[in-house]
């Protein structure tokens, strides 16, 4: 499940509800996409941290299918932003030898930002370093909607009877196919929810909530959820004894 780090055990995957942008950035009297940069940028930060921890997959909750009802400024503004920031994270990729897939329903996005994703997947595919995925217009419910559409298509066609449909083969149907189960999930800024994220994929997952917002979240909070994480007992999902 990972190796030890003075006395931790690292978790192989790590998912992370990025919360609380906005809120910080309203207590700083800055507008809500001042958060969202901040925010980016700690992406980037964490994304180095993990890797030098040991941690070989990252899966981020960038931009929810709720996510578009946000006022229309704060979704462009929050478009923007994920263009620049595919630029940003090509060249992360480059020189940490990220290895960087998107996940969701990428037809909603704008051509452009289709083909940047496309360009960034296809760049970093082989490289060796911290596997990053990055949930974008994403939902647990409308990923296993996808899978269930695929799989009926296949039973219409004749090619699949419902009595051969199996767990794996459903995991082999989701946007996160080929890739392990979350050992941890971090949320943010407090809330205690999981939002409509890994639905499927958290089933064994353990859950760490935090009351520091994003944009504040560091190299030492991250160690607090993993030593949080190593204390926990994975068998019987209870705290060790000590």
């Amino acid at each position: 499940m990972g190796q030890s780090i003075e006395g931790l055990k690292i978790p192989n995957h790590v998912a992370i509800i990025l919360d609380g942008n906005g809120r910080w950035a309203k207590a700083k009297g800055m507008p809500r996409n001042y958060g969202h940069v901040q925010g980016a940028k700690t992406v980037e930060v964490i994304c180095e941290e993990a890797y030098r921890m040991g941690i070989q997959y990252l899966t981020v909750y960038a931009f929810s299918t709720e996510n578009w009802n946000r006022p229309q400024d704060e979704v462009d503004a929050l478009m923007k932003l994920l263009r620049n920031y595919m630029k940003t994270c090509l060249k992360t990729a480059e020189k940490n030898r990220m290895c960087v897939r998107v996940i969701g329903d990428k037809s909603r996005l704008d051509d452009d930002i289709r083909r940047r994703i496309a360009e960034l997947e296809e760049a970093t595919k082989n490289n060796d370093g911290l596997h990053f995925q990055i949930a974008l217009n994403y939902g647990g419910r409308d990923e296993i909607r996808r899978c269930v559409k695929r799989l009926g298509e296949k039973i219409a066609a004749g090619e699949l009877k419902p009595e051969e449909i199996t767990e794996e083969m459903i995991g082999d149907n989701l946007d996160t196919y080929g890739l392990p189960e979350p050992d941890l999930l971090i949320r943010t800024c407090n809330e205690q929810r999981i939002s409509n994220f890994l639905l499927w994929q958290l089933a064994y997952t353990e859950f760490y909530f935090t009351p520091v917002p994003w944009p504040d979240f560091s190299k030492e909070e991250l160690v607090k959820a993993i030593e949080a994480y190593t204390k926990r007992d994975r068998r019987y999902g209870l705290v060790k004894e000590e």
